[in-house]
């Protein structure tokens, strides 16, 4: 009996989300808790596995909205054809004997065309039993109900000749795809091939630019995840509803790189992780933290939350959008723990495997746009939090040496932003705090003594 696959609950309050891309195809077979589908809230993406072993099924397609505990296909642990002892059904069939290789400068729409050709050349007259004799995929069936297709003249290329969608879409009445493959197959010859069209934007005449082909102008959209559309919400809610300032200050790195330089391999071989620059910066912030309460609180209807701890959120930038996975406690880690976690919770980022909880609850957020090359932005605040501390790109300028007014010396100098809320934050604090992280970067030490 065919076992159903749901919506899992991604996280408390969330009830609806998108279907992502499916990791397997329909009438593929899946192993029990084998990763199969992708599914994007509004607030993170997670992946669905296999409740069971057996071939899968798809009744939702990508980019479909649900709601939690809906069924989004289903697993067969006992398909009418016996469980496959092999894959390779799944494959494309080779290509028949005596085709040759067609020259490496056509075009991409030619090579196209040869595969669809190709596809069709290869099950003309082989003696096999025709669509009406295979299985149809319900969603196939569905689809050619709706477009009228005939599944009898529809030839399956899923496992043992099985009608999938993609099948059904090929062979309806207007499909580009379907045309390009109702010619007779072909030997090799060149004139046997499909005709491709050329058609081109003329050059003006007074001798511009060369022919562009139309293809060279074409425009997609691509429907917004709901992680996106909930980022574009969350952060023009901040702008509307803060009163966000920015101030800027500068950072000479020259004592954390020489520290990093001195130590890092020592680190590297007891911890079994890199020392970076993150980890001085958010011991830095819990410092300022620690004497600036207000950067660290949140305005809750007519009342401030102030918090005892320092929950670090740190800024990370992944394909599908950006996501603040935190660092609980920051207070109580050391530069080893905090390097720790920051490169697991990257990567997990990454892969989209970072929980919900993970991901919410911070209390102060550090970005750090220097790794793409920013030399300076205003990072935009993370609700409902009051600051943001930017870092940017480590580049040598000319400044004052310290040790020597008057004279001027190169040092890896980086510009720190930090945006807040001046509903909560005045000005002489904002400004005092990022001294306080400039000078907590320019002296290590003070960060050792808590000073």
């Amino acid at each position: 009996m065919p076992v159903d696959i749901t919506i899992p609950s991604p996280g408390e309050s969330i009830t609806d989300v998108s279907v992502g891309a499916w990791l397997k195809s329909s009438g593929e077979w899946v192993e029990k808790d084998e990763p199969l589908v992708e599914i994007e809230s509004d607030k993170a993406a997670l992946e669905v596995p296999a409740p069971e072993s057996g071939v899968l099924t798809i009744t939702a397609e990508q980019g479909e909205e649900m709601n939690v505990g809906d069924v989004i296909g289903t697993i067969d642990p006992e398909p009418p054809e016996g469980r496959p002892e092999e894959r390779a059904e799944t494959e494309e069939k080779p290509p028949p004997r005596g085709r040759s290789e067609q020259p490496a400068k056509k075009t991409d729409e030619i090579a196209t065309r040869v595969e669809v050709a190709t596809a069709t050349a290869s099950g003309a007259g082989d003696g096999g039993e025709n669509a009406s004799g295979g299985r149809v995929t319900p969603l196939a069936r569905k689809i050619a109900a709706e477009k009228g297709v005939d599944l009898d003249t529809v030839r399956g290329t899923g496992p043992s000749g099985r009608i999938t969608k993609s099948d059904v879409i090929a062979a309806a009445p207007g499909s580009g795809t379907a045309a390009a493959a109702g010619g007779a197959p072909h030997d090799g010859d060149e004139s046997t091939l499909p005709a491709v069209s050329e058609q081109t934007v003329s050059a003006p005449e007074d001798g511009g630019a060369a022919d562009l082909p139309v293809s060279m102008r074409g425009t997609r959209r691509e429907k917004l995840s709901r992680l996106r559309l909930r980022l574009a919400e969350r952060l023009v809610a901040a702008q509307r509803t803060a009163a966000m300032l920015t101030t800027f200050n500068e950072a000479d790195m020259s004592e954390v790189i020489r520290l990093r330089k001195r130590h890092k391999d020592t680190f590297l071989e007891k911890h079994g992780v890199g020392l970076g620059f993150m980890s001085f910066f958010v011991k830095a912030a819990v410092s300022a933290l620690k004497q600036f309460p207000g950067v660290n609180s949140y305005i809750i209807d007519n009342e401030i939350e102030y918090h005892d701890y320092q929950d670090i959120s740190i800024a990370v930038g992944t394909p599908r959008g950006l996501v603040v996975p935190v660092l609980r406690n920051a207070e109580l880690m050391s530069f080893a723990a905090i390097e720790a976690k920051i490169k697991d919770l990257a990567s997990r980022a990454q892969n989209g495997r970072l929980s919900i909880e993970e991901m919410t609850g911070g209390t102060f957020t550090i970005s750090n746009g220097g790794i793409y090359g920013s030399l300076m932005s205003t990072p935009i605040l993370n609700p409902p939090q009051s600051g943001i501390l930017g870092m940017h790109k480590i580049m040598k300028r000319a400044v004052e040496d310290p040790n020597n007014p008057g004279e001027l010396v190169l040092r890896p100098m980086m510009y720190l932003a930090l945006s807040y809320d001046h509903r909560v934050v005045d000005g002489e604090q904002a400004v005092r705090f990022l001294v306080h992280i400039k000078e907590c970067i320019e002296n290590p030490e003070r960060m050792l003594l808590e000073v």
